[in-house]
Parts: structure tokens; C-alpha cells; sequence
């Protein structure tokens, strides 16, 4: 897929705030506003990939109670720090 990076950028925000669970919308979605502008175009694949994975599995991740696959990891730990902030 050859998006442009604007569109891309949209896309994932939407898929942020639009998660099924609401603490994962809101949890993503700030996550999203204030970061996705800034990633690289590997950041984003890697974020792609997160928005991917289940919520129940993401919201454990995130808030600590599960660990999560190591490709994952470093970025569930600052989404985690975000959150946490």
C-alpha cells in the first residue's frame, strides 16, 4: 500500500479512538494526537501493527498485568508512560 503519510496519519488516529473499549480509545487516542505526527515512517508501521492486536490484550499490556510480545514491547511501555502521566 503506498498511503501518503497525511492519510496514514488519519487512519491510525481513527483507529485509535474507534477501539471497541472505551479506556483503550482513550488511552490510544491521546497516545495518537500526541505522537503519530512526529513518528517515523518505521514508528508507524510498528504502531500499525499495535492497532492490530486484540483490546483486552492491549489494555493488560498497557496497564501492566500481562507482558507483551517483545516486538511490541518498547512501544506499550511508552504508550504505558503516557497513560500513566
Amino acid at each position: 500500500m503506498n498511503e501518503p503519510r497525511d492519510t496514514r496519519i488519519k487512519r491510525l488516529r481513527m483507529r485509535s479512538m474507534r477501539r471497541g473499549i472505551k479506556e483503550m480509545d482513550l488511552i490510544l487516542s491521546a497516545y495518537a494526537d500526541a505522537t503519530l505526527d512526529g513518528m517515523s515512517d518505521s514508528d508507524l508501521d510498528t504502531y500499525d501493527s499495535l492497532l492490530q492486536e486484540n483490546d483486552q490484550d492491549l489494555y493488560q499490556w498497557v496497564t501492566g498485568q500481562d507482558t507483551p510480545p517483545e516486538s511490541l514491547a518498547p512501544l506499550i511501555h511508552e504508550i504505558s508512560q503516557t497513560f500513566q502521566k
